[in-house]
């Protein structure tokens, strides 16, 4: 297969290759995100033997504290049966003791051509310096699933759904990866969940598919509360963050405010843009679409510079007191009560 730099191959590549028939002898797939390791590893498996070549040719190892490098290698050493290649795939190789992971060198450094050696190592990384790494690298391909950040989840949504061949509206996806979160995984399912609901007439999702399906609430979830906040809905606003503070399992301060204080910078950034233009302003906060304007508008219009500082001070205080800090007997309810009090008056 082409050769890559490990920082620079991306699963895209790998996924490309593997389509191809072009496998590299060895795979060291690691990082933070486990959701793109496992689909990395799920593709090379389905594209490396054909069904009816696997019951004598592939090795899936769960590997545990207790697993010896030896073993592995033992079985990448083996021939093929009746096929143009072996498949060994190592599933929670970070189990594996560090000083057992390093015996895999040998074997590294001259891997056998016709096995295909897929190691798993999920939630943290080998150290690159390594020379079993280094190894790797030379012969085979060092893939690393970093961790994935709020602010990319929109763009995995769409990205996913087109795969599938549907598409979602902006509020939709905004409510998604604000109510599910980084799991890439749990977000993957939910979008299945959706597709299914939908089935095959409609291929646009929408807000009401998500509240219907994922299970958020219609009236009382963050992209409300911030609606709310920006009309400053005083109403509203009370009655979601009572909501919150009644249902903290499913409404936990530390999802919300992250939400809130994402908003009042976006603002900040929104009143010393140079461009007050739709463009300009879309391009100063990074938004693809001039729906997502909408609310900056109006939040303009009743709040002034000075009383969002203060508003971004105050909820850098209440996410100290969430997580502990200086909070004395206060209940995490209450700060988040008296945050919005203080937003709105």
């Amino acid at each position: 297969m082409p050769k890559k730099t490990s920082n620079t191959i991306s699963y895209e590549d790998i996924v490309r290759d593997a389509r191809a028939k072009k496998f590299a002898p060895i795979y060291l797939l690691m990082g933070e995100e486990s959701y793109y390791i496992d689909m990395v590893s799920n593709y090379i498996a389905e594209q490396a033997l054909l069904p009816e070549e696997r019951d004598f040719n592939e090795d899936i190892i769960y590997a545990t504290s207790e697993t010896e490098a030896k073993n592995i290698i033992n079985a990448a050493k083996r021939y093929p049966m009746m096929s143009e290649r072996r498949l060994i795939v190592v599933r929670e190789a970070q189990n594996i003791k560090k000083d057992e992971f390093d015996k895999l060198l040998p074997y590294a450094a001259k891997p056998m051509q016709s096995t295909v050696l897929v190691l798993c190592y999920k939630h943290g990384t080998v150290d690159r310096r390594k020379a079993v790494v280094t190894a790797i690298n030379k012969v085979g391909v060092v893939y690393e699933s970093a961790k994935f950040y709020d602010k990319e989840l929109p763009a995995f949504i769409n990205q996913y759904l087109r795969r599938k061949g549907y598409t979602m509206d902006p509020k939709a996806v905004v409510i998604m990866a604000d109510f599910v979160g980084t799991d890439l995984s749990h977000m993957a399912s939910e979008l299945d969940k959706l597709i299914v609901s939908v089935g095959q007439e409609r291929k646009q999702l929408t807000s009401e598919d998500v509240e219907a399906v994922v299970g958020v609430s219609k009236d009382y979830n963050n992209f409300e509360l911030i609606t709310a906040l920006a009309t400053k809905d005083v109403l509203k606003a009370n009655k979601i963050i009572n909501y919150f503070n009644k249902n903290q399992k499913t409404n936990p301060p530390f999802k919300t405010l992250p939400f809130i204080f994402n908003f009042f910078s976006n603002l900040m950034l929104y009143y010393y843009a140079p461009d007050k233009t739709e463009q300009g302003l879309m391009q100063q906060l990074g938004f693809k679409s001039t729906w997502q304007l909408k609310e900056y508008h109006i939040a303009a219009r009743n709040y002034t510079a000075r009383k969002t500082m203060n508003i971004i001070a105050k909820i850098r205080e209440t996410d100290a007191k969430a997580k502990g800090v200086e909070a004395g007997s206060t209940e995490p309810g209450d700060t988040m009560t008296e945050l919005i009090f203080f937003i709105l008056h």
